[in-house]
């Protein structure tokens, strides 16, 4: 995996190393990504990612290969600060994918979208054209391909000559075809956006300003699908909490063992 030149700061959280970079640092690298014509790609991590991957060596594997791993979630941030780490800000992957369409306005480049529903991805399409009307369109696939496919979906976004693939797919599956057919797509930037395309499409709702501050973004999206999401947010936020915890214990002991 290439990785680019200028190395940032990274803090390692809970057995994840990140990058501590703001959402302006992070577009500047991308830029330059694209310029050069190099491939760069973008992992995000939430609190759910981080219990997830200590139990999923497939998709803690295809994080720690990604070239920029960003803080996606609140929660993420402040264990970072708990445990003595500094991360600049929450480089939200909802807003970078929308902050890397902006930047593709304005220089004309040109965007695969892979995820979602054939209905929502027609939505998301419209949006984009709307919105963004100096982003060229490349290519568009809805996410629902066996994995046996995966070759096949590499080549045709290959073919499209995307510099960005946005892939609104859910984890692990977006993270093993990053790490698997990455490469082959020949994209130059490559971004797992999650279920940013529904929001993008208007089929969810995106948390208020003042929940996303409070770090309740999860909880606003567990109210509109409780029955689907409340378990797992309640297993995966109380995991990690205890995660934070065992660790701040374990650095507080450590500090005390050294004075």
């Amino acid at each position: 995996m290439t990785r680019l030149p200028e190395q940032a700061s990274r803090k390692t959280i809970l057995g994840t190393t990140l990058d501590a970079l703001t959402m302006s640092q992070v577009i500047a690298r991308c830029v330059a990504a694209v310029s050069e014509n190099r491939r760069l790609t973008i992992g995000v991590v939430n609190a759910a990612k981080v219990v997830n991957m200590r139990t999923d060596p497939a998709l803690r594997q295809s994080v720690a290969d990604s070239d920029l791993v960003l803080a996606d979630g609140q929660a993420v941030v402040w264990a970072a600060r708990m445990l003595g780490h500094r991360l600049p800000e929450r480089v939200a992957g909802i807003d970078l994918f929308t902050e890397l369409m902006a930047e593709g306005d304005r220089r004309g480049y040109r965007a695969y979208f892979l995820g979602a529903t054939d209905e929502v991805l027609a939505r998301v399409l419209a949006e984009v054209r709307l919105r963004y009307p100096g982003l060229g369109i490349a290519g568009s696939r809805n996410g629902y391909f066996p994995v046996e496919d995966s070759a096949e979906v590499a080549a045709e976004i290959a073919e499209s000559q995307a510099d960005l693939l946005f892939l609104g797919i859910t984890s692990p599956k977006k993270e093993i075809f990053i790490r698997e057919w990455g490469a082959s797509t020949r994209a130059r930037i490559i971004h797992g956006v999650g279920g940013s395309f529904d929001v993008l499409a208007g089929h969810t709702r995106r948390a208020p300003l003042r929940w996303q501050r409070l770090g309740l973004e999860w909880l606003y999206r567990m109210l509109q699908e409780p029955l689907r999401l409340g378990p797992r947010y309640v297993r995966t936020n109380g995991r990690f909490l205890l995660l934070v915890l065992r660790e701040r214990a374990g650095v507080k002991r450590r500090i005390e063992e050294t004075t």
